[in-house]
């Protein structure tokens, strides 16, 4: 009995490759939606930190050097700083004010976008509850 070669090389170079792309994606889909599920976002370093200190919202100081009363709040654009009524925009440097530790802990402050306005516990007046930042 011999054997067809010439009918079996034919055959063979007369087919085209098929790729079927169905499961492809579905593996590929299944993949990406593992990979957004496993992995972790962050949008600042200091985002990681605040689930650490409470989420109070208030910053970390972890630097020994440097007055430490009081807590530097930037704004984007901030134009204007209102403490108990009294206008104290005079204060802001490079779209920051400094804002004593007590204030944040004890007062209330309302950050709106470019203003921040600022309503102290008894006893402090606003110039000690807003300061200069260095």
């Amino acid at each position: 009995m011999a054997i067809d070669v010439r009918s079996y090389k034919k055959k063979v170079l007369n087919q085209r490759p098929s790729f079927n792309l169905v499961p492809f994606i579905d593996i590929l889909f299944t993949l990406m939606i593992f990979l957004v599920i496993t992995s972790s976002f962050s949008t600042t370093p200091d985002m990681a930190t605040t689930d650490q200190d409470g989420g109070t919202g208030k910053p970390n100081m972890t630097d020994s050097s440097g007055l430490k009363e009081y807590y530097v709040v930037p704004v984007a654009n901030l134009h204007k700083v209102t403490v108990n009524g009294e206008d104290m925009s005079d204060m802001i440097r490079n779209n920051a004010i400094g804002v004593l530790a007590s204030v944040m802990d004890e007062g209330e402050v309302t950050i709106k976008p470019g203003e921040i306005t600022i309503t102290t516990p008894s006893g402090i007046s606003p110039s000690e509850a807003v300061h200069v930042p260095e």
